[in-house]
């Protein structure tokens, strides 16, 4: 219970630190902190129209923040769920404009495992370039995500692009019956319900099956995993295969659901957020989706802020960058052994010296 306390009290601590750090730094800038702190909460959650806008935000979030938690369960650390995301969205467009797909459920479906299969190969790269290249899988899931972001401007500019579109190059689009629509008639598309399933999926996937615990094993303890048998490569390849199949789709849902096509509006930093997301929610696919509604709100009440504040509309994004330096500070302390600390400090009038006893050797303990 006290172990379960601490792991939600750390990141609630970061995230209520991250807000007042925001409000002392807009001080600065002449904005009464506490009507920014206000403005935040009702851009997000003040209304059926912040919450509409929300969790539109939140769905792309929860699917990127996969493709980090996954890999790191098994013991890395991805980063490029946003290079992932824009090729699974260019190869959901690029698929649907190649050959003629059913304008029904089953055409929008062949749309999405498109784009989750350019994902999955994508990242499953940077794994494999680890384990057998030997090169760290963050600097180059990164690096990959720069290189996925120049194809992706080359084919959309060249290539793939609609003659139609002038002022912003685009690919051709999607047929209305490729779309994927809003629940019950709102702006919240189903993709947000997708995100969800997933989330809830794979944690269970993660604590009850036997390949999702190889895979926690292989990333708590790798001696272990080797010792009894477990084929670490594969599950490796695996965990980075899915997460990016995650951060794939998000880039297909995007398309389908809110552009219409592949255009630089992909490019929006989804991927990047994923990875505060990720952490916030300590690689737990179940946290996952609380903190991406959470971070879905600040993104949508960015706009608010610029509106009613004039503050600029990234200024969300330093609220989200001071977050992200706080979570891993309290990394930091996650790993400190408070017992022992304390054990240390002096107590009372002691001097805080202590007079070690020293204890019999085996042999001495024998006779």
């Amino acid at each position: 219970m006290r172990h379960a306390l601490k792991e939600f009290a750390l990141p609630v601590f970061a995230i209520a630190a991250a807000l007042l750090l925001f409000g002392v730094l807009v001080a600065f800038a002449g904005v009464d902190p506490v009507e920014v702190w206000a403005t935040l909460f009702k851009g997000a959650f003040g209304d059926w129209f912040s919450w509409q806008n929300t969790l539109q935000r939140a769905a792309p979030l929860m699917l990127t923040a996969l493709c980090v938690a996954l890999p790191a369960r098994a013991g890395l650390i991805v980063i490029g769920g946003e290079g992932a995301l824009v090729l699974g969205g260019l190869a959901s467009a690029a698929l649907a404009h190649a050959m003629p797909l059913p304008g029904n459920i089953a055409g929008t479906a062949v749309v999405c495992i498109a784009g989750a299969l350019a994902g999955a190969l994508w990242i499953a790269l940077a794994g494999w370039l680890r384990q057998y290249r030997g090169i760290n899988e963050t600097i180059s899931s990164l690096l990959l995500a720069y290189i996925a972001i120049g194809i992706f401007k080359h084919l959309v500019e060249g290539p793939l692009r609609d003659p139609a579109s002038l002022n912003k190059p685009s690919t051709y689009a999607l047929n209305e019956g490729l779309l994927i629509g809003g629940i019950g008639g709102s702006d919240v598309h189903w993709g947000f319900v997708i995100g969800v399933v997933a989330c809830l999926g794979l944690a269970w996937w993660l604590r009850a099956t036997a390949s999702g615990f190889s895979v926690r094993v292989v990333g708590g303890n790798p001696r272990t995993a080797q010792l009894v048998g477990l084929p670490a490569t594969r599950l490796i390849l695996g965990a980075c295969a899915l997460g990016g199949a995650c951060a794939g789709l998000a880039g297909a849902v995007e398309v389908a659901a809110v552009h219409t096509n592949a255009n630089a509006s992909l490019i929006a930093g989804y991927g990047y957020a994923g990875i505060l997301v990720s952490f916030i929610a300590r690689h737990n696919p179940a946290a996952i989706v609380p903190v991406a509604i959470l971070f879905g709100g600040f993104g949508a009440a960015g706009s608010l802020l610029q509106r009613r504040l004039g503050l600029p509309d990234a200024s969300v994004l330093v609220l989200q960058g001071i977050a992200f330096v706080l979570i891993l500070a309290s990394e930091g302390l996650r790993m400190i052994d408070w017992k022992a600390l304390r054990a240390r400090v002096p107590q009372g009038g002691e001097s805080g010296v202590s007079h070690a006893v020293p204890k019999p050797n085996a042999a001495e303990a024998v006779q």
